[in-house]
């Protein structure tokens, strides 16, 4: 009798009470399916973005081994008229990209006659968590997308990063909390920056003997999110490079986002990343950082030879 009354429901079909209560089913599960799989989305993107940075900085002990120095930035003049390629330009080589390095003719080229170079997307630059990964050249790159009238070459395209050298703990400008003198007997942080990578070094070549705080102990590459930094790109000097003066994901006290053109303020690390953000390692490892660190571990972590005995809490 009960299975003769399940087919004769099943031929005349669901009630609208047993549809609702079907479409509630299915609701609920999408419900409990979509955050598991965003969970194995954001964990496979960290993942790759780790992977990103160690090839960076294994990229760039091969720079080291073969030029017997580290990669340098070279902000010899501000704009597309310069020669102010950075050290991501200068290590296109060990990461496969001969041929992108060549089409530029890096670093003798000036950066507008290489605009398409300039503009080119570079996808081991890119952490499969941000938007820059599919969003092409940006036009507003600091320096780079401003038109200062007919004696210059109009603005250009810039290809995006996520990944930039650190410059230190060093910081002259901003809001007071990240104003700090540093370790190198200056507070200019954007040109004599107290970590291995800064806009102007190529005055002053580094080796990895240089860093006597340790090389497991003192950052090389960390994150950012170009969106949130007008200096923000891979080929030009003066937007390859940040400082761990400013705190990680730093905002405003109020807890709002500073400009992306207050450079004072935002000449740094940011990563789309839940609590927190990786570091490449000079010595060619790469970790995560949480945003609640310290701020003066988070400093001491950034300078090559402050002599500060500190390691990732």
């Amino acid at each position: 009798m009960r299975l003769r009354s399940f087919a004769q429901r099943l031929r005349s079909g669901m009630t609208l009470v047993e549809l609702l209560v079907v479409i509630g089913i299915i609701a609920i599960l999408i419900g409990l399916i979509l955050p598991a799989v965003q969970k194995v989305r954001s964990a496979a993107a960290r993942t790759n973005c780790q992977s990103n940075l160690k090839q960076i900085a294994l990229a760039t002990h091969a720079y080291h081994d073969t030029n017997g120095i580290l990669p340098v930035n070279s902000c010899v003049a501000y704009g597309p008229q310069s020669r102010s390629w950075s050290w991501l330009a200068r290590i296109l080589l060990f990461l496969e990209q001969d041929s992108l390095y060549r089409e530029g003719n890096i670093p003798t080229n000036t950066l507008f006659q290489s605009r398409e170079t300039v503009g080119a997307r570079v996808k081991l630059f890119l952490c499969p968590s941000d938007d820059a990964l599919n969003a092409g050249p940006r036009s507003d790159a600091a320096d780079l997308g401003v038109y200062d009238g007919p004696q210059f070459p109009p603005p250009i395209g810039a290809g995006q990063t996520n990944y930039k050298g650190v410059s230190g703990a060093n910081w002259a400008w901003g809001d007071d909390r990240w104003r700090n003198p540093g370790t190198n007997g200056s507070s200019d942080g954007l040109t004599r920056g107290d970590g291995l990578f800064y806009r102007s070094d190529y005055l002053s070549p580094k080796k990895l003997i240089s860093i006597t705080d340790g090389a497991s102990n003192t950052f090389m590459v960390g994150e950012d999110i170009p969106v949130k930094n007008n200096w923000c790109s891979w080929p030009y000097a003066n937007n390859a490079v940040g400082t761990c003066a400013i705190g990680p994901n730093a905002r405003r006290p109020d807890g709002t986002e500073y400009s992306p053109n207050d450079w004072y303020n935002v000449y740094s690390f940011r990563s789309r990343h839940s609590g927190g953000l990786y570091f490449a390692f000079a010595d060619g490892s790469a970790h995560f950082v949480d945003d609640s660190i310290d701020l003066q571990i988070y400093r001491a972590m950034s300078t090559i030879r402050g002599g500060e005995a500190v390691s990732l809490p």
